[in-house]
């Protein structure tokens, strides 16, 4: 089997019939087995679009999308392939307000013909494993928003998936919950080998990955293997329009530095370019 989970070849999505709007722009990327991945850009960059390509939630305008090894354009049933493939955990946890936890968790496995002692027992598992096992009989309006959260990824685990696609899980998290939130991939990506691709706009998140793909105009404008935060933190300043005053000595620029620590601070993020 390929060491690789997803990869995109020329990928384009296309909305509207008048005012044509390039949600993707030619996306080439690879993904190899087991990765803890990071997707950011502002609102607008396709980051979001590149996810539903990647889960079949739409189809490209053209290009291809490989998912596990298959081509999802020859796949007849799409449904049932992300049924048995792919995990989803959304902004919105979306569970069934009527459920509870365990009863959640166990929804992915009903379509996919699972009985129902084993379906109980392969959820309760599951919220063990995400911290719950005392809360599977709570509804969700009895679990506080990070929790709710934790059942949702445990339900995206249902179905054993090779990959789970993330959009914001952290976006309704305060500070403390979202970090909680992304402690719990991190280790389900180590205890699982399971295949974690994030969506987020939240530097701290993306920063507890292993590879962030920054999303501009549909297009991936760069990868790069996360590295000290040191390292990091010079990345965000070079791109940010300070960072790009000062390398390219623009007057804003010296208004701000003294000339000694203008030329220091080039020489530092020239040999810390991206």
């Amino acid at each position: 089997m390929s060491d690789l989970i997803i990869e995109t070849r020329d990928l384009v999505k296309i909305y509207g019939d008048g005012a044509e709007v390039r949600a993707l722009d030619g996306v080439n990327m690879r993904v190899e087995r087991g990765e803890f991945l990071a997707v950011m850009g502002p609102s607008g960059s396709g980051k979001s679009t590149l996810l539903n390509m990647i889960g079949a939630l739409d189809r490209p305008t053209s290009g291809q999308v490989l998912v596990n090894g298959q081509d999802l354009a020859v796949i007849r049933d799409l449904d049932r392939f992300r049924a048995r493939t792919v995990g989803f955990v959304f902004q919105l946890h979306n569970l069934i307000p009527t459920l509870n936890a365990q009863e959640n968790v166990a929804v992915p496995l009903i379509g996919l013909g699972v009985g129902a002692r084993e379906r109980r027992a392969r959820a309760e598992e599951l919220l063990e494993l995400v911290g719950l096992g005392n809360r599977m009989d709570h509804l969700p309006s009895q679990l506080s928003g990070g929790q709710r959260q934790r059942v949702a990824i445990a339900r995206s685990l249902a179905n054993e998936p090779a990959l789970v696609l993330a959009d914001e899980p952290t976006g309704n998290l305060d500070s403390e919950s979202g970090g909680a939130v992304v402690d719990l991939l991190r280790r389900l990506n180590a205890e699982l080998d399971t295949t974690f691709v994030i969506v987020t706009h939240d530097l701290t998140v993306a920063r507890q990955t292993d590879r962030v793909l920054d999303m501009r105009d549909g297009q991936i404008a760069d990868d790069h293997h996360v590295g000290h935060p040191f390292e990091e933190d010079l990345k965000a300043f070079r791109a940010s329009g300070l960072g790009q005053a000062i390398l390219q000595d623009e007057e804003d620029a010296r208004a701000v530095l003294d000339p000694a620590t203008l030329q220091a601070v080039q020489r530092l993020l020239d040999a810390n370019g991206a």
